[in-house]
């Protein structure tokens, strides 16, 4: 088959990227009818609507047992009834096996350009892909757009990219030539990337694509066979990139049970026990600690992204409206269900230095619930920033956070009405002060709209606290606000020992939850939220092994 000229530009512009950490997208992130043509949303909308209350045909993944999905949306409080072919166990794993063994010997090149193939297939159904995961996950339109569509076909390309550039690191074969004196000793060397053979890939119910697609990616282009299991919350996201995967493979002569999705419901759950077969050789996971912790126990290549707490230091600021603003953006949008949301805001009880003077910790606080307020209540942004709330679960940690924690609210939750969609579950951010003092109230995440704001004695002590709750309980993100050079280096220094990455200072349009393809990377690997990130070398090295053969010339 071979890279076609177009896919090896996008290829080679992928690995640039990598190395250079400079913006890049392959797949603009803008929802632009000039981008993606006139009709797309609209086509994408009916195309989604066309699955409601379907068999999910698309996968041709044949002699199923029987068909099921439970997804509801928060939008429509009601059930999608699309139903998705489902297999034993054993009849999953032989697939694979058969898959693994088919797709282990294609090229590297081969596979790069059958993976780069199907992201440019799934870039057609972006606008689909954002209503299934509006409709699923609970998210806003735009940010589904964006986190499913264009953002998460980057973080698969750059998956594709790291994969290849590992795999093409050293040369495949090699005359050895040593000089023994009267004579030489020649061996003629060869080496091959052996694949671990079949990857698990567990997903999650709030970012069913973005968090997804790496880990499949990277099995993939490593040359392992994937089985895809979503949360049974947000399964037709996934579905319709496996689908594509799928496509592309089949197309280029290729066995596509090397890719397969697995699906099943709550009450009978299937991630345990795929996990625990010794024919699965790679774990991929999002979703919480328990299950991730246990995950990171079994003799596997296992990759994690769990729970951590997450913090924000407010030191002294150039402008405290701007970075107010900023920060309670980052809690509101989409309802703070993004693992890399802030929770923690830790503000000295001297208050925060401006070029005005010290506001103090009274009214910052104000500050922060009046700007949530303002932003919450704004109905051409509100209803569209926090979105819908996925689990109801959610919605009831927020609503009894004030009686669980105590300590002074400063704002209430509550629920706003989507003017698009009457049913639609929502929550508003909660505002709670707390004592530093009472660290075992705020050292747990608190998934949901849920702020709180810490009083510490002073910054030192706000870092302290961030860097231990990062270092005990992981962190994935950490704001920063200071003017002063001097702890600025403080906090990046203190802050990188607990393998947090810190933003500094942001204001405008560009938020501590969000994460960029090709330069940020996802998570470190270093504290437990997790032990991969997206996407350093050692995410794709573990899932093949170099063994060299040799012999004499």
């Amino acid at each position: 088959m071979g890279l076609t000229s177009a896919h090896k530009e996008i290829l080679d512009k992928a690995v640039a990227a990598l190395h250079s950490r400079a913006f890049h997208a392959q797949y603009p992130e803008h929802p632009s009818p000039k981008i993606y043509g006139e009709t797309a949303d609209a086509d994408g909308r009916a195309t989604f609507k066309a699955h409601l209350g379907k068999n999910f045909e698309e996968l041709k993944q044949e002699g199923e047992s029987g068909w099921i999905g439970e997804e509801e949306s928060p939008y429509f409080a009601d059930k999608l009834n699309v139903k998705y072919p489902a297999f034993s166990k054993e009849v999953l794993l032989e697939r694979a096996e058969k898959g693994f063994h088919a797709w282990r010997k294609v090229s590297a090149a081969d596979r790069a350009a059958v993976l780069i193939d199907s992201l440019e297939r799934f870039s057609k159904r972006f606008f689909e892909n954002a209503y299934a995961t509006m409709h699923t996950t609970g998210q806003g339109y735009m940010m589904a757009f964006q986190a499913s569509g264009p953002h998460a076909a980057d973080r698969a390309l750059e998956a594709v990219a790291a994969g290849y550039e590992e795999l093409s690191r050293f040369p495949e074969r090699q005359t050895w030539d040593k000089p023994m004196g009267k004579y030489n000793l020649v061996l003629n060397k060869e080496w091959r990337a052996v694949p671990k053979g079949i990857g698990l890939v567990i997903g999650c119910s709030t970012f069913p694509t973005w968090n997804s697609v790496p880990g499949v990616y990277a099995d993939l282009i490593t040359g392992n066979s994937v089985l895809v299991k979503p949360h049974p919350g947000a399964i037709l996201p996934m579905a319709i990139v496996v689908a594509e995967i799928r496509n592309a493979m089949r197309d280029a002569g290729f066995d596509a049970d090397a890719c397969q999705l697995v699906v099943d419901t709550p009450d009978a759950p299937v991630a345990k026990e795929l996990a625990e077969d010794k024919n699965v050789k790679l774990i991929d996971f999002t979703g919480n600690s328990e299950f991730g912790s246990y995950l990171e126990t079994l003799p596997k290549a296992v990759f994690t992204e769990k729970t951590g707490v997450n913090s924000i230091i407010l030191d002294s600021v150039d402008n405290l409206d701007k970075a107010i603003q900023n920060i309670t953006f980052s809690v509101a949008l989409y309802s703070g269900q993004m693992c890399t949301a802030p929770q923690n805001f830790f503000i000295p009880e001297g208050g925060v230095k401006t070029p005005d003077g010290i506001v103090s910790f009274d009214e910052v606080a104000k500050k922060f619930a009046d700007f949530t307020t303002g932003l919450v209540d704004n109905p051409k942004a509100g209803p569209f920033v926090l979105g819908a709330v996925q689990n109801i679960n959610t919605c009831n940690r927020a609503q009894s956070a004030a009686g669980d924690l105590g300590g002074k609210v400063w704002l209430e939750t509550r629920s706003i009405e989507n003017p698009m969609f009457k049913t639609a579950r929502t929550q508003t951010p909660t505002v709670i002060e707390l004592s530093s003092m009472e660290k075992e109230k705020f050292s747990q995440e608190l998934f949901g709209p849920i702020a709180l704001l810490i009083k510490t004695k002073d910054t030192k002590e706000s870092v302290a606290l961030a860097k231990e709750l990062a270092e005990q309980q992981g962190a994935i993100s950490c704001g920063a606000y200071t003017t002063d050079p001097e702890m600025k280096e403080y906090i990046a220094d203190e802050m990188s020992l607990a393998a947090t990455p810190v933003s500094f200072n942001l204001t405008g349009g560009i938020y501590v939850n969000q994460n960029a393809a090709f330069s940020d990377y996802h998570v470190t690997g270093g504290n437990p939220a997790g032990n991969a990130s997206f996407t350093n070398p050692d995410y794709v090295n573990r899932r093949f092994t170099w063994v060299g053969m040799r012999e004499l010339a």
